[in-house]
């Protein structure tokens, strides 16, 4: 198996994995530590294996820059959502949140001032 990449295909490929990585980044529900740069570079990493070394993908796929749409943003989506799901800390949090407020230091919280009147 031959890769051969221009400039334009490897645009197009970080295009592609720059929309897999927003995705992936949904799908898990946290964010990288390194930000969107980092999960960019998962997702392009996610594709050349998959897609460039291994050769799988989905039959009938449409084809940009020498690359499938599809089978490339679901491999850096899913690729992406692994990372930031196992390794970083979550954003979204209602319940926990509502309880607990992290301060800079150990002092404790201030009285709630009650109004009589």
């Amino acid at each position: 198996m031959h890769i051969s990449f221009t400039i334009v295909d490897l645009i197009i490929w970080f295009i592609i994995a720059i929309v897999g990585a927003f995705i992936g980044e949904a799908i898990a529900r946290r964010r990288a530590g390194d930000g969107i740069i980092g999960a960019t570079i998962i997702g392009f990493i996610a594709m050349l294996v998959i897609i460039g070394l291994l050769g799988l993908h989905i039959s009938n796929d449409v084809y940009v820059g020498g690359a499938p749409l599809f089978t490339s943003l679901i491999v850096a989506a899913i690729a992406v959502a692994l990372w930031s799901g196992l390794a970083y800390r979550r954003v979204y949090r209602p319940s926990y949140d509502r309880y607990y407020r992290r301060r800079a230091s150990y002092v404790r919280r201030p009285r709630r001032r009650r109004r009589f009147f």
